[in-house]
């Protein structure tokens, strides 16, 4: 999908500030504010704008303490993997969850309240599923986000 500079324009400020205006966008991005709504719906329209999220500060929820847990299943099938991942994707806990290669199936992003809550998700949530065959669990110490995806840069001429 072809995105022009002005998508990107947008598609920046947006992932920034998802609740400004139309007309600040615009202003923002150097547009009439007619032009601004026409462009972002039409990038609804196209799935590159997919929804819009509050972030959450986790410590003033209760979950300040984060992990990331390595999973290897076993047998490695289609329906083994899938159970587990739909059945992991609606833990509570689990605020993000990536189906991975290499030695192990699954990294779950978790947030608990504490190390104790951590011990217990792996051990009473975790470990008694039938099809997990190996955990791996470390501590988050700090989580930095990207906030906004950007434009790739321009490619160079050579010749």
């Amino acid at each position: 999908m072809e995105l022009d500079a002005l998508d990107w324009a947008l598609l920046r400020e947006l992932q920034h500030d998802a609740r400004q205006t139309n007309r600040d966008l615009a202003a923002k991005t150097g547009v009439s504010p007619s032009t601004s709504l026409e462009r972002v719906k039409s990038l609804r329209e196209r799935g590159v704008i997919g929804g819009y999220h509050a972030a959450l500060d986790l410590s003033a929820v209760g979950r300040p303490v984060q992990a990331l847990i390595s999973v290897r299943i076993r047998p490695p099938s289609r329906p083994v993997i899938e159970g587990f991942r739909e059945w992991a994707a609606q833990l509570p806990e689990t605020i993000g969850l990536f189906v991975t290669s290499g030695p192990f199936d699954f990294l779950i992003h978790v947030a608990v309240p504490d190390v104790n809550g951590l011990y217990a998700f792996v051990i009473d949530r975790l470990t008694e599923r039938r099809e997990v065959a190996d955990v791996q669990s470390t501590m988050v110490y700090e989580h930095v986000q990207s906030r906004a995806i950007t434009a790739p840069a321009a490619r160079r001429r050579t010749g």
